[in-house]
């Protein structure tokens, strides 16, 4: 497995990131434990989560499966790095009590504790915010960051799905306030299909020195050899990528995509992976595995050097918006 520093920090995680979002909705609690211990096994240090996952009436169970893991022991914890989240409604019929919710200092404190309970651990290396709060101004964001550092709750602070302007901005006013890092991820949907994020949120994330995290790689499965699998009677699409490919470009599309990987003897999911790794400031994808034959199939990639040539086919079949600001100023 190969390391990196999460940005600008001192902090060195795997070049992949254990996702666990399937951890009890899709596999069991002894199958995550087994999939969490292969990963240990093969030197990813990076877990993330969040306190919604488990979804439904069952928001938080997949943290909790997590910390049945760590109370397991052998220093499981202790080599872990450990990413959750707030943000999210965590009511389970969707009807959150005020303040139950989103980025006030009040439910920050609250969620932290809950997500500490939930983890059985007594602190969080990494605290993302889930998405954006319009309504809480990041002065006292960072207030209640600053509080659960000096706790010892959290280390550090991240961003999920934030526009680069708010990156930008959420960085200015910590600054300013002195006593905090400020952010140093950002935890983005970015791979082959969908690039968007290099017009602003990855200049702006290596603009301040946040580590990128690309969540769904592989585009709900679009880029994990979709059709060849259709073809030979295997799994078939589903949600996002049944939708996406109904689409006769985009089925085209990921059919050269296809073609061109048969042709270099190379797998459709791995090479995703590894082009992601690839990519100026991505501190590694999220994987999210929902068996260990995936997990290996993902670990892979890590050791998958894609050649020149290569690369040139793949931009010309998914090309991105090109450099910021010319791609959209002319």
């Amino acid at each position: 497995m190969e390391y990196t520093q999460l940005g600008r920090t001192g902090l060195k995680v795997s070049r992949l990131v254990l996702g666990t979002m399937n951890f009890g909705p899709q596999t069991d609690e002894p199958d995550s434990h087994a999939i969490m211990d292969a990963a240990l096994d093969a030197g990813i240090n990076f877990f993330d989560t969040a306190n919604v996952y488990g979804w439904g009436e069952n928001k938080g169970r997949t943290e909790s499966i997590i910390g049945n893991w760590f109370a397991k022991g052998g220093d499981r914890r202790d080599k872990v790095v450990l990413a959750t989240k707030v943000y999210g409604n965590m009511a389970a019929d969707g009807d959150a009590w005020p303040n139950h919710d989103k980025l006030s200092a009040k439910n920050i404190r609250r969620a932290v504790d809950a997500s500490l309970q939930r983890l059985r651990t007594d602190y969080i290396d990494l605290y993302q915010f889930h998405h954006i709060d319009r309504s809480t101004p990041f002065e006292e964001i960072w207030q209640a960051v600053d509080v659960l550092i000096q706790q010892g709750k959290i280390l550090y602070a991240g961003s999920s799905n934030f526009p680069g302007y708010k990156i930008a901005q959420a960085n200015e006013i910590a600054e300013r306030r002195g006593g905090t890092i400020g952010l140093v991820s950002e935890q983005c949907l970015y791979n082959l299909a969908e690039r968007r994020a290099e017009m602003e949120v990855i200049p702006a994330a290596q603009e301040y020195g946040l580590g990128v995290i690309p969540w769904s790689p592989l585009h709900g499965g679009l880029l994990g050899g979709v059709i060849k699998k259709e073809v030979q009677g295997g799994r078939r699409a589903s949600g996002r990528a049944a939708d996406t490919l109904k689409d006769p470009t985009v089925r085209a599309q990921i059919q050269s995509y296809e073609d061109l990987l048969d042709k270099h003897g190379l797998e459709p999911g791995e090479t995703a992976l590894a082009w992601l790794l690839t990519r100026p400031g991505i501190t590694g994808p999220i994987v999210g595995p929902r068996t260990a034959e995936q997990l290996e199939s993902a670990r892979r990639a890590v050791d998958l050097k894609l050649d020149d040539e290569v690369l040139k086919a793949l931009d010309d079949i998914f090309p991105g918006p090109g450099p910021s600001p010319e791609a959209f100023a002319w």
